[in-house]
């Protein structure tokens, strides 16, 4: 300062403060990004729990030829975020240009398939990097979510298989393997991705809590991963959602149950207390806490079978007309029926199934 009164400039050093606050000053906060993305495996080893499919990538990065794929599995367990780790070791920095993936949001009816699917297709592909460095001479068609496509779109697809094949490798990814029809699943390498074990996802959320400093109980963690299925993406999101919700604070197993909307043992307890004891006024009470505290129908049905299921003292004569009885209730409230109504006729049923099990 004293130098700029004297000269009317800045000394050097001032001016290198100077620039360098400003440099600060411009550099734009990192935005925040969904756990998910930011835990993504980014080559094949960081899959897991996929010993076969990983082999046979393996292989194709190591120079063999790859075949038409289709993944189908339960939602989460890794099936997009494989053959996009393998089109990124494959392909190095120009993968993005050498992949056209289409999931459930886009259009993928027959003109889709037959116009943009079949142009991509048959275009050429050069078989060295930018970089100079080799890599395979085809690119990837990956059709995300390819049990909802339509059947003339399938069909519209295998002859596009058949005649690109030289240039083009195609990978459908899907949940059910029964929706593809058959002259698709023939042309194509199946591999099956199994629901992750307890140990992993327990396994990838600890590692997750350590890296964003985020504190959570061992409680919470049992929670979270039973509640997950072997859904790790579910898992992932939940975590991040109590972590946000907590902002710092240590995650406790209420806050789970707050998040997923997981119905407590105690309302599940206190209905079947109710209906095994015929008392029909606790039942109406029952159904109005639950509304009351807006649990969803469809998830009291799912963890009253599964209680039900798993419960030694009721016979199996029992189980099978509840599970019946659930499985129709399930149907209507699909169909639009009303909560109150259907958990209504569910508990009463209930109550009736056990008083006639109880009576013989």
């Amino acid at each position: 300062m004293q130098s700029f009164l004297k000269t009317g400039k800045l000394s050097k050093a001032e001016a290198v403060k100077t620039s360098v606050s400003q440099e600060k000053s411009k550099e734009k906060p990192k935005k925040p990004t969904p756990w998910v993305e930011k835990y993504r495996p980014r080559t094949v080893d960081d899959v897991v729990e996929q010993k076969e499919i990983v082999a046979v990538l393996k292989q194709c990065l190591s120079g063999a030829d790859l075949p038409h794929l289709l993944f189908y599995g339960p939602p989460g367990t890794g099936k997009t975020s494989t053959i996009i780790a393998a089109a990124r070791q494959l392909f190095g920095d120009m993968f993005r240009e050498r992949i056209l993936e289409l999931n459930a949001s886009d259009d993928r009816g027959i003109q889709v398939i037959r116009d943009k699917v079949k142009s991509f297709a048959q275009l050429t592909a050069s078989a060295v990097r930018p970089d100079g460095k080799p890599c395979p001479p085809f690119k990837i068609v990956i059709l995300d979510e390819a049990d909802s496509m339509t059947h003339a779109a399938q069909a519209a697809l295998r002859r596009t298989i058949e005649k690109e094949t030289k240039t083009t490798r195609f990978c459908l990814i899907c949940n059910y393997v029964s929706c593809i029809i058959p002259p698709l699943t023939s042309r194509c390498t199946k591999f099956r991705f199994k629901p992750l074990g307890e140990k992993m996802v327990r396994t990838r959320l600890e590692l997750i809590c350590k890296e964003e400093k985020v504190s959570c109980d061992q409680d919470a963690l049992d929670l979270i991963v039973e509640t997950s299925g072997g859904d790790l993406r579910r898992a992932i999101t939940c975590l991040q959602s109590c972590a946000r919700l907590k902002a710092g604070e240590s995650i406790i197993r209420e806050d789970i149950l707050e998040v997923t909307g997981i119905i407590p043992d105690e309302t599940i307890d206190n209905v079947l207390v109710a209906c095994q004891g015929y008392d029909y006024k606790e039942i109406e009470n029952c159904v109005n806490r639950i509304l009351l505290e807006a649990h969803s129908a469809s998830q009291v049905l799912e963890q009253l079978h599964d209680r039900i299921v798993g419960d030694l003292t009721t016979s199996d004569t029992a189980k099978s007309l509840i599970s019946e009885k659930i499985a129709i209730c399930n149907f209507r409230l699909l169909e639009g029926s009303s909560e109150f109504v259907q958990l209504t006729d569910l508990f009463c049923s209930m109550a009736k199934i056990y008083k006639t099990a109880k009576s013989n």
